[in-house]
């Protein structure tokens, strides 16, 4: 979800105009099909693209175990918590893009939904890459014990 809000957009001539609250615009030229061509999605596209700051973070996907560092504010006092499990998918795509995490916690499983942009998250590592067949692993939600490990890929280097 974007962290800012849209007044209104312009389009003059060759150029589009796109305002926001915080009284920071936007101008990007049209392409050469013409400025009718351009719809809302492709504007807020260049938006996003301009406005958010995008992280450059290791590639990861589904059944790899990754830790993901985040900041946790309390009152006054700013803290940073990891949370360490299984990714079990990866939806979306772009700077909106958000994945999701399981663990199990005290024989519980825990799951946790970050956006790949958010502020709050400082790291992320990639542990153990994993060895699925699919991009969405929901199945380890039905399993327990030693059946919910996933098998590590290996890796060959040639030297």
């Amino acid at each position: 979800m974007p962290i800012f809000q849209f007044i209104e957009i312009k389009i003059l001539q060759s150029n589009v105009f796109i305002f926001t609250k915080a009284n920071f615009f936007i101008k990007f030229a049209a392409p050469n099909s013409g400025v009718n061509r351009l719809n809302t999605m492709d504007l807020l596209r260049v938006a996003q693209e301009q406005l958010i700051e995008k992280k450059n973070w290791p590639d990861f996907k589904s059944g790899d175990t990754i830790t993901v560092f985040y900041k946790i504010i309390e009152g006054n006092k700013e803290r940073e918590q990891q949370f360490q499990g299984v990714v079990l998918q990866r939806r979306g795509a772009g700077l909106t893009e958000p994945f999701t995490i399981r663990k199990i916690s005290g024989g519980v499983g825990v799951e946790r939904i970050f956006p790949i942009n958010s502020p709050k998250l400082t790291r992320i590592d990639v542990n153990k890459r994993g060895k699925v067949r699919r991009a969405r692993i929901f199945y380890l939600r039905d399993m327990i014990g030693k059946s919910a490990r996933i098998e590590e890929k290996k890796v060959t280097t040639k030297s």
